[in-house]
């Protein structure tokens, strides 16, 4: 054996051990903010406490949460003639039964397509060896 498959299989197996050790610590190491220790289980993470806003006004006014950036405001909404007519048509409720659907649409067809796969499913699942 040659100095490269050695250190190759070397390489891999150190790779497999460090990826089995980070699945089986459940935590990524860069997503840590504090450490703890808690006998063998290793270090744990904490959740981050983002504050709800309460502001009233503000929850009017500004699209809350959509700055992502450390400066800057969020996105003031505007007046409802500035957004596009489609916006205020669109349905927003529980989906339309397959019968109210027009059957000339790809979204009838793609929907009757998964009431299909979810049937066949449920028939297999049914199904013994």
């Amino acid at each position: 054996m040659s100095f490269l498959t050695i250190f190759s299989s070397i390489n891999k197996s150190f790779l497999t051990y460090s990826l089995a050790r980070f699945y089986s610590n459940g935590v990524a190491p860069i997503a840590m903010t504090k450490k703890k220790k808690l006998g063998k289980l290793g270090p744990v993470a904490e959740k981050k406490e983002i504050p709800v806003e309460t502001d009233v006004n503000r929850l009017v006014n500004f699209v809350c949460g959509s700055n992502i950036y450390k400066t800057g405001e969020d996105i003031q909404l505007k007046p409802d003639s500035e957004y596009p007519e489609w916006l205020w048509k669109m349905h927003t409720g529980k989906p339309l039964p397959l019968e109210e659907l027009d059957p000339n649409t790809k979204h009838y067809w793609r929907r009757l397509r998964k009431m299909a796969h979810r049937r066949n499913n449920q028939l297999l699942k049914l199904k013994k060896f």
